[in-house]
């Protein structure tokens, strides 16, 4: 789990503009008609239509898709009652979430009011506003009578996620842990540490599921809840039991399950020994566990063992229910989110883990083979079928239990609507980065005696995807360390023209004047080149010494990949090197190619970039659909481009039968499937969303990939250097820390494809 310091978390939430989310406009607004439209005089008409049939507020406005994420801050994370305004930022960390994974929109709402009636009428108030009410980080047991007078009052979707969130994932986690033991949920003891408003609802879903009560013992601040206390709540007395337990230790011997979800430290392995055959411990407590991981499965090598952490299997994370909760709750305009909305998530969740995993998914969390077991019992965060396995299952139950206003009838297209609400960009984007830290490499940047440089180093060093060496002169690198309190005390820092490297020189210069004597360069010249930063630090990568490079924030492209080019030069069997560079768009990543390298290629330096470019894609694990590009479609104009990138695709057509891949053609017909569709059916892209794009020459591509990142808004990742030996990528210059860090994944990514070849 990667822990960001102070400092770090405090930048992250003031730089640039303050905060985590803002408000998009989703209509023109560059005219006086579109204002117009948009305000007055055009706004009447709706607000009219609205009035007539007040189920038009949905056809009309953004209420169906926009959740209100509403706190007064009274138990936030593990911080507590901490005020409506200190939990702010945690309320728009959590419509982060909803956006990222399911594309729901999301007002944070901090009420000053911890009295339950004030709470509840303010709520009420601005409810028609929302399509759904997410309520979160309110302390029990104001939390229930929150909950329940809303569901009661409110006609639109409401869930206390805190509640709900961690009992749905359980359920599923438990379900499957039953299953790989042997156990009927009705014979099954469990021991709970914890009587909050999580624990309370845990509890509640697990009866609906089968569980006894006579088989449920409860423990809160004060010891074993049973029904001998005089000091027990009304929650607390449907689970207080006949048979008093003196202690935790006591009621866990031959206890099936341990759930937890109190504090860290309060269970030990002795604990844990005492309990049944393959005792199933979920210890769900953050950010430290009622036992660690490492101390329990050293107890017993029998155990089914869950946590609320990222770095350890089996992670119980809200994150795999609510947003998609809320999508398919929202899509049918349910007025409630019921007990069988929440069973229908319950089995959905456990049902995906046992089907076989994507490799996208193995890959981006480092395992040769995920699949269903004690080390899978809920599906990966990370998960990209979560979307379509759990929105569609809420959206069924809602309809079956009669709250949907709504109902969805072709269930094949809701299923295509889910798949293109975010595309695969967000995945794709969290995949590079957990696929990095899975495997860190030595990186080399070579400009470090700049800030952007050494912050972009060290995130990756906190993020744990690189052991950075520092190219620069020390005394400067050190005073920039120091002065910005940058924690890169473990980055090895190397000086080409120091004394100290007078061997290192010697030793590579002999190399590159091996390589490069008979294109005229002497030894003496080749040791002086060494005293160049990218020279150096290209050799540190060819010799070993390093994995990757990374450079080009000052310096000018040809300065950077000619060191490399004569240094590491290009992999086995390839003829020409490229530059590519990674188009983040709401539909996925798109690539483009060539942008950097060759000003006006060649038939045949099209077909190796197509062929560089289709394994590049591979290796980020997608099947490229490639359009060679031209201002032609199919013949239907001549001219010099247009008929390179015909033979091109004649070529490839002839020699790599099985690559999709088809020109010349325009951007728009590759791009829109149902232009293509219409005029040229026949065509091998045909019902294949494109995602990779050849251009005929270098200011084609550059400028059509500079024209989308500064007028498109869409975030541009490269250019990343295709055909080297080794892993080489060049910044554009004056790149942000952001753009630096993600140039660092791709290269960690790209060393470890590497490697294995």
């Amino acid at each position: 789990m990667y822990e960001p310091n102070k400092q770090e978390a405090l930048d992250y939430h003031s730089r640039g503009r303050k905060g985590k989310i803002e408000v998009v406009p989703t209509k023109p607004y560059s005219s006086q008609r579109d204002l117009s439209l948009a305000y007055s005089p055009g706004v009447a008409d709706p607000c009219l239509a609205i009035s007539e049939n007040p189920e038009d507020v949905y056809k009309y406005t953004a209420k169906g898709n926009l959740v209100a994420v509403i706190s007064n801050g009274t138990a936030v994370l593990g911080l507590g009652n901490i005020g409506p305004e200190a939990g702010k930022p945690v309320m728009e960390g959590k419509g982060v979430l909803f956006k990222v994974f399911a594309d729901i929109d999301v007002f944070d709402i901090e009420v000053d009011a911890t009295d339950v009636d004030l709470f509840v009428a303010t709520v009420k108030a601005i409810a028609p506003t929302f399509g759904g009410i997410n309520l979160e980080d309110i302390k029990a047991p104001e939390a229930f009578e929150i909950e329940r007078r809303l569901k009661e009052e409110l006609d639109i979707p409401v869930m206390h996620d805190d509640q709900h969130g961690t009992a749905i994932i359980s359920a599923a986690a438990l379900l499957n842990s039953l299953e790989l033991t042997s156990r009927d949920i009705k014979d099954t003891r469990i021991v709970v540490s914890g009587a909050g408003a999580a624990a309370m609802s845990c509890l509640d879903l697990y009866m609906q599921l089968g569980m006894s009560l006579e088989n449920i013992a409860v423990f809160d601040s004060s010891g074993h809840v049973h029904a001998g206390r005089k000091d027990l709540g009304e929650r607390k007395k449907v689970f207080a039991s006949k048979r008093q337990y003196k202690s935790l230790t006591d009621a866990m011997k031959g206890a099936d399950v341990f759930l937890g979800l109190s504090k860290g430290g309060l269970v030990d392995g002795n604990m844990i020994k005492g309990m049944a055959k393959n005792p199933i411990v979920f210890a769900l407590a953050n950010p430290d566990p009622e036992i660690s991981y490492t101390e329990a499965i050293e107890a017993r090598d029998d155990i089914i063992m869950a946590t609320g952490r990222s770095d350890h299997p089996n992670q119980v994370n809200n994150v795999l229910g609510f947003p998609f909760i809320f999508r398919g709750a929202l899509d049918v305009r349910a007025t409630a989110i019921n007990d069988a909305m929440k069973l229908a998530a319950v089995r959905a969740i456990a049902n995906l883990a046992k089907e076989t995993v994507p490799d996208e998914v193995s890959v981006a969390y480092k395992e040769q083979s995920l699949f269903f077991g004690r080390e899978l019992i809920i599906p990966k965060p990370l998960d990209p079928r979560l979307m379509t396995a759990i929105a569609p299952a809420v959206a069924k139950a809602a309809m079956d239990s009669g709250v949907a206003k709504e109902p969805i009838s072709d269930w094949d297209e809701y299923e295509r609507t889910l798949l293109s609400r975010l595309g695969q960009a967000t995945n794709f984007s969290r995949s590079i980065s957990e696929r990095a830290s899975k495997n860190p490499k030595r990186v080399v940047f070579t400009e470090a005696e700049h800030y952007k440089v050494l912050k972009a180093a060290e995130q990756a060093v906190q993020e744990g995807i690189a052991h950075p060496i520092l190219i620069g002169t020390k005394e400067k690198i050190v005073r920039l360390i120091t002065e910005n309190n940058l924690a890169l005390h473990s980055a090895t820092i190397i000086d080409p023209r120091s004394p100290e490297e007078a061997e290192r020189r010697a030793r590579f210069g002999i190399l590159l004047h091996e390589k490069r004597m008979r294109q005229g360069l002497t030894a003496i010249e080749a040791e002086r080149t060494m005293r160049k930063r990218n020279y150096f630090g290209s050799m540190l990568v060819e010799s070993g010494e390093a994995d990757a490079l990374v450079s080009g924030l000052t310096r000018n492209y040809p300065n950077v990949i000619r060191p490399a080019l004569q240094v590491i030069g290009k992999a086995e069997g390839v003829n020409k090197v490229a530059g590519m560079y990674i188009m983040q768009t709401k539909q996925g990543p798109m690539f483009f190619a060539d942008t950097t390298v060759t000003v006006n290629p060649t038939v045949e330096e099209i077909v190796d970039i197509t062929i560089l470019m289709a394994e590049a894609v591979r290796r980020l694990r997608l099947v490229p659909r490639i359009a060679l590009l031209s201002y032609s479609n199919f013949g239907s104009s001549r001219g010099e481009d247009a008929e390179k990138m015909s033979k091109a695709a004649r070529i490839l057509h002839r020699d790599y039968p099985d690559l999709i891949v088809d020109g010349e053609i325009q951007a728009n017909y590759a791009i829109n499937q149902d232009l293509l569709s219409e005029s040229f059916p026949f065509s091998v892209l045909h019902q294949r969303k494109v995602n990779t794009l050849i251009f005929p020459n270098l200011s084609a591509g550059n400028i059509s990939y500079k024209l989308l990142q500064e007028m498109g808004g869409i975030e541009a990742q490269g250019p990343v250097l295709l055909g080297m030996k080794k892993s080489v990528h060049i910044l554009q210059m004056g790149s942000s820390v952001k753009e630096i860090l993600d140039m660092v994944r791709l290269a960690v990514v790209d060393a470890q494809n590497k490697s294995h070849e």
